[in-house]
C-alpha cells in the first residue's frame, strides 16, 4: 500500500444492546486482500456505554487487548486475579493468551464511558495470559505524540510488532507523525474526536486513514484526539484470535 486510503464511518459495523453500543472497524477489509486486519492490528471497537452497565464474565483467547478510555471509569475483574479501576489516565492491556476471562462494570461516578477496545494479534498462539496497567501523569498528551504500547520499552507491552501512540492536537496547530520505528511499516491514524487534515484528506470523529511509513503532517481544524497505530505487515502474527483474528473474506 502506498497511496493513503480514508476509512469513513460507513465502513464500520454497528452493534448495540442495552446501554452498550460499539462501532467496529476491521482496518484491512477495505484492501480486499483476504485479511480483515493489517499486520497485528486486528479490530478496533469504538464504544459508548452508559453508567451501571455490566459486561458479564466472558472469554478471550489469543488476543492482545488494549482498553483506551477517553471518559468514564470501569471496574475490571478477571480470571488471573486482578480487580482494578480503569480510567482515561489508567489504561489496561490484557494479553489473553491461551485462557482468559474478564468482566467489566461501568461505574456511575465516571459518567458515560467512551473509548476504544483495540484487539491486536499476538506473534503466536497459546501464550501465557497476563494483564498490565499503566497510569499516565496526564489524561492528554498536548500537541505531542505519546507512546502507550509497543513490543519493547513501552508503558504497556504488546507481544507483536505493533505500536500505539496518542496525542491531543489543538485547533489551528499542526505536527508531523512521529518517526516510524523502522522501514516498511503500515500506519493507521484514527480520529477519536475532532477534525484534522492529513495527506490531502479531511478526517472527523471516528474516521481514520491508512498510511505507509512516509513523512506526513497533521493539522487540526478543531481540537482533536488522535490515536496512531503502527505495525509491521510482514511480521509473524496469529490470525486466529477470538476477536483479533481474521474475518472470513477480509
Amino acid at each position: 500500500m502506498t497511496a493513503p486510503i480514508k476509512l469513513d464511518r460507513t465502513l464500520k459495523l454497528g452493534h448495540s444492546a442495552g446501554g452498550f453500543g460499539i462501532e467496529i472497524l476491521y482496518p484491512g477489509a477495505i484492501l480486499n486482500e483476504g485479511d480483515s486486519g493489517i499486520g497485528a492490528i486486528g479490530r478496533i471497537d469504538h464504544a459508548r456505554v452508559t453508567p451501571g452497565t455490566v459486561i458479564r464474565m466472558h472469554p478471550h483467547k489469543d488476543d492482545e487487548i488494549l482498553t483506551y478510555l477517553r471518559r468514564g471509569t470501569v471496574l475490571h475483574r478477571d480470571t488471573v486475579g486482578q480487580k482494578e479501576e480503569i480510567s482515561n489516565r489508567r489504561l489496561m492491556l490484557m494479553n489473553a493468551g491461551h485462557t482468559f476471562q474478564h468482566e467489566e462494570m461501568v461505574l456511575p461516578a465516571g459518567g458515560v464511558l467512551e473509548g476504544l477496545q483495540i484487539f491486536m494479534r499476538p506473534r503466536e498462539a497459546d501464550l501465557e495470559p497476563m494483564v498490565q496497567f499503566h497510569e499516565f501523569d496526564t489524561v492528554d498528551s498536548e500537541n505531542a505524540w505519546r507512546l502507550i504500547a509497543g513490543p519493547a520499552e513501552a508503558p504497556l507491552l504488546v507481544r507483536a510488532e505493533a505500536w500505539v501512540q496518542d496525542a491531543h492536537l489543538s485547533a489551528g496547530l499542526g505536527m508531523d507523525l512521529p518517526p516510524a520505528p523502522r522501514e516498511k511499516l503500515s500506519r493507521l491514524l484514527y480520529v477519536f474526536s475532532g477534525r484534522i487534515a492529513v495527506a490531502g484528506t479531511t478526517l472527523s470523529d471516528g474516521e481514520s486513514i491508512l498510511l505507509d511509513d512516509g513523512d506526513f503532517g497533521v493539522s487540526a481544524e478543531l481540537d482533536s484526539d488522535l490515536v496512531l497505530f503502527t505495525t509491521d505487515p510482514a511480521a509473524p502474527v496469529f490470525r486466529g484470535g477470538m476477536f483479533s483474528g481474521n474475518v472470513a473474506g477480509g
